[in-house]
């Protein structure tokens, strides 16, 4: 049998497969779900300092081929979260990973702090969520980028990474990596959703989702190519002195063979997981396990970062 495990930030996890902040991962029994379920870690929602509704419903929607949302950060604030790495770890033994994504800067500098004190494993930093309304995505900005991860170096006691918007020029692939290189990130999630997308139901002659007059992430098969380009840039940027998580358009063990194959060390399931629940963690862990075998590997890092190019 293929061994998918994988070490990510120094922490072991048993495959390298697991859940993406965002769906379904709110509440305490959300978490257990995913807790009980073959997701190698427990991944929180993104949390800010108070507790949020989020937008307006209906914010998500399902697609052909993935989903447009503008959830708007919905969550308990972030002292909920620490409550619950408490009773996570007393029960199952899977790394925990806190999703932090304040919507100012002096915010994330208090919840990093608070989380020093926690049973969290990984913090991931997430500045790259689209749909906050009346907020720009601020991995954009790059010098409030550089300057947040220099204060949150500073106060993080665990191990650091950071979920990143999709990126579409060089240039700023090498702008980022820059920035990541001057700080103790030991990973980079890539992608966030594609922000600003717009579905239009034709027979309703309407938008399918209310906040932002109908624009949203998109998410799913819809972005895997773009997932794809962002993961392996950054690995041809940066090599292994930062890993890196596949997040987009994971559906199937031959989508996560091909994020490892790019330089992936793990892969993060989002729409999948709001689409087909807990069941697909173990189904994409088999498939991965099964075209690995065909192929002749038997670990993940027999090929991590061995795509090839035409010459």
């Amino acid at each position: 049998m293929a061994d998918i495990s994988a070490e990510l930030a120094g922490i072991k996890f048993e495959t390298c497969v697991f859940n993406a902040a965002g769906p379904k991962d709110v509440t305490l029994d959300e978490l257990e779900v995913i807790a009980k379920s073959s997701s190698s870690a427990i991944t929180m929602k993104s949390c800010t300092l108070e507790p949020r509704q989020g937008n307006p419903e209906p914010r998500y929607y399902d697609l052909p081929e993935g989903s447009i949302n503008s959830m708007g950060l919905p969550n308990l604030g972030y002292k909920e979260y620490i409550r619950f790495t408490h009773l996570l770890k007393s029960k199952y033994k899977k790394p925990i990973v806190a999703s932090i994504s304040g919507l100012k800067f002096e915010d994330n500098i208090t919840i990093f702090n608070a989380f020093n004190e926690s049973n969290t494993d990984i913090i991931e930093f997430n500045p790259g969520s689209p749909n906050t309304i009346g907020k720009p995505t601020m991995g954009y900005d790059f010098e409030y980028l550089d300057n947040s991860l220099r204060e949150i170096a500073k106060v993080c006691k665990k191990p650091l990474g950071i979920k990143l918007p999709p990126y579409f020029d060089f240039v700023h692939f090498e702008q980022v990596a820059e920035i990541i290189k001057r700080h103790k990130v030991l990973y980079i999630c890539s992608i966030n959703s594609i922000g600003n997308a717009l579905v239009v139901d034709p027979e309703r002659e309407s938008v399918v989702i209310k906040p932002k007059g109908g624009f949203g992430g998109l998410g799913g098969k819809y972005i895997k190519y773009t997932s794809l380009a962002n993961v392996r840039k950054f690995y041809e940027l940066l090599g292994d002195r930062v890993q890196l998580v596949g997040c987009g358009g994971v559906y199937s063990g031959t989508d996560a063979f091909e994020f490892i194959l790019a330089g992936a060390t793990a892969i993060q399931l989002g729409t999948v997981y709001m689409q087909e629940g807990p069941s697909c963690f173990k189904r994409i862990q088999n498939e991965l396990m099964a075209y690995m075998k065909n192929k002749g590997y038997e670990s993940i890092e027999d090929f991590r970062g061995q795509l090839k190019t035409i010459d």
